[in-house]
């Protein structure tokens, strides 16, 4: 090997080591966590998740990274106050006895430094099952206000309530069928 590429394999073996994991606080103010449902085959029925928490970190040179995402499910929105009282209660989230769902992000996927999957499990209602939340949009940016980067992005998902035992309503033809939305923006610590 000649000199000049004996010095390029250290620089980037340099600029390897010198590659990390960033952290990043999930903002709340930017951070939506929602659902759709079919109501009784007509609309779509959508609710939110007022409360919630996390951070994320990633690793760009290793394309990796972790989620720990906390969800407090006694915070459930559809602007009808009836209808939050019952997801709440044992029937649906079980609020009093299982107050936090939990998604756990390991396995990141990267389309060149952009993150287009991100899998873990979700816990919920005291059962861990695989979910897999694909990014429709990711981007990073220094935020002007804050002078600091922020990424982000809008992440998606369909499950079966069932498989974590909300099997409230589903014989009677109630949806099983849930999508989840996630737009999500988290700051570098």
């Amino acid at each position: 090997m000649n000199r000049a590429a004996s010095l390029l394999a250290a620089a980037a073996a340099a600029g390897l080591a010198h590659a990390q994991a960033v952290t990043y606080q999930v903002d709340p103010t930017h951070t939506f966590v929602t659902f759709e449902v079919r109501h009784a085959d007509t609309s779509t029925l959508r609710g939110r998740f007022d409360r919630k928490e996390g951070s994320v970190v990633i690793d760009r040179q290793a394309r990796s990274g972790t989620a720990d995402i906390e969800i407090d499910v006694a915070s459930v929105s559809t602007g009808v106050a009836v209808l939050d009282d019952k997801l709440q209660g044992k029937d649906f989230f079980n609020a009093a006895e299982r107050p936090k769902a939990l998604f756990a992000g390991d396995r990141f996927s990267f389309e060149g430094d952009k993150v287009t999957a991100v899998a873990g499990t979700l816990t919920l209602l005291g059962r861990s099952l695989p979910v897999t939340l694909k990014a429709t949009h990711f981007n990073c940016y220094t935020n002007p206000l804050l002078k600091r980067e922020v990424c982000g992005g809008d992440f998606e998902a369909t499950i079966l309530r069932s498989q974590w035992g909300m099997a409230y309503g589903v014989e009677q033809g109630l949806p099983d069928r849930i999508r989840l939305l996630i737009q999500i923006e988290a700051i570098r610590q």
